[in-house]
C-alpha cells in the first residue's frame, strides 16, 4: 500500500536566492539591482536557460515590494488589459505568441505609455508658470510607470513578430541568458534536492543527465516527481526507482 502523500509547505526563497547564475551572475546582478520603472529589459536563449525563471524572480520582487505584477504568455488568451495598478508587465515566449497575441502586446505597451503621457500633461498644465514644481514632474511620470521585462528564444532583432513590438521589446537592455554547464545543472539539482530534504547520489545524477535534456526546468520538474513517487513508495532515491517511476508513466500515458 502507497503512503498517502500531502501537500508540504516550503519556505519561500527571497527572490533570486533560488536561481543558480552560472555564467549570468553579470545578468542576475544587474535584474536584482535595476531600478524600476525604467526602459524594457529583454532576455533572450535557448529552451532551458532560465529566462522563464529569470522573469519568475522579478516577479516575486516586485510581490515582495507590495506591487502589481502581470503575467502574460503564449497560454494567455486575449484580450490582455493593463492593470489600474500595475507595475510590472512580464511577457514570456514573445517568440510563441500568436497574430491576437502581438497585438495585446503592443496595445499594453502603448497603454502605459498613455497612462503617464496623459497624468504628466495634466501634471504639467496644473504647475504651468511655477519652474520650480515643473522640476518634479519627470519624477511623478516615473513613479506611475510601467516596467515591462519579456523572454524569447531569440533576440529583439532576429524575433518574427510585428515590428512595432518588436521595436518595443529591444528599446532598452537586452540581455543573452547562457544555459549551466553540466557541473553548475548538477550544483543546481543538489540544491534542490536539499532544499527537499532527500538524497540525490552521483549514480542518480549521472543517469539523470545522460538520458535528459539539459533543460533545467523539465530536470526539475523530473525531481519534483521523483520526490513524491519516492515518498509514495517509502524508498530511497536510486536509479532503478527512477527507472520504475518513468515505466509506471509510461504505461499510465498510453
Amino acid at each position: 500500500m502507497k503512503q498517502l502523500i500531502l501537500a508540504l509547505a516550503w519556505d519561500p526563497l527571497p527572490p533570486f536566492a533560488g536561481f543558480l547564475p552560472g555564467d549570468n551572475a553579470a545578468v542576475v546582478a544587474q535584474l536584482r539591482e535595476q531600478a524600476w520603472p525604467g526602459a524594457p529589459l529583454y532576455l533572450w536563449g535557448p529552451a532551458g536557460c532560465g529566462k522563464t525563471q529569470l522573469l519568475r524572480e522579478l516577479q516575486a520582487r516586485a510581490l515582495e515590494a507590495g506591487l502589481v505584477a502581470q503575467w502574460f504568455d503564449a497560454a494567455s488568451s486575449t484580450p490582455w488589459e493593463l492593470a489600474d495598478d500595475a507595475a510590472l508587465v512580464l511577457l514570456d515566449g514573445v517568440d510563441q505568441f500568436s497574430a491576437e497575441q502581438q497585438h495585446a502586446a503592443f496595445t499594453l505597451f502603448v497603454e502605459a505609455a498613455s497612462r503617464v503621457g496623459g497624468v504628466l500633461h495634466a501634471l504639467a498644465d496644473g504647475m504651468a508658470g511655477a519652474a520650480l514644481a515643473l522640476s518634479e514632474v519627470p519624477a511623478a511620470g516615473a513613479r506611475l510607470g510601467v516596467q515591462f521585462a519579456s523572454a524569447g528564444r531569440l533576440p529583439p532583432v532576429d524575433l518574427g513578430v510585428r515590428e512595432d513590438l518588436r521595436t518595443r521589446l529591444g528599446w532598452g537592455p537586452v540581455h543573452a541568458v547562457q544555459p549551466l554547464a553540466e557541473a553548475d545543472t548538477r550544483d543546481a539539482l543538489r540544491q534542490e534536492a536539499r532544499r527537499r530534504g532527500i538524497g540525490l547520489g552521483d549514480e542518480v545524477l549521472d543517469y539523470i543527465l545522460a538520458r535528459f535534456a539539459r533543460d533545467l526546468k523539465s530536470l526539475m520538474h523530473l525531481l519534483h516527481r521523483l520526490d513524491g513517487f519516492a515518498l509514495a513508495e517509502k524508498r530511497a532515491i536510486t536509479v532503478p526507482l527512477l527507472k520504475r517511476m518513468l515505466d509506471e508513466e509510461r504505461t499510465t500515458s498510453e
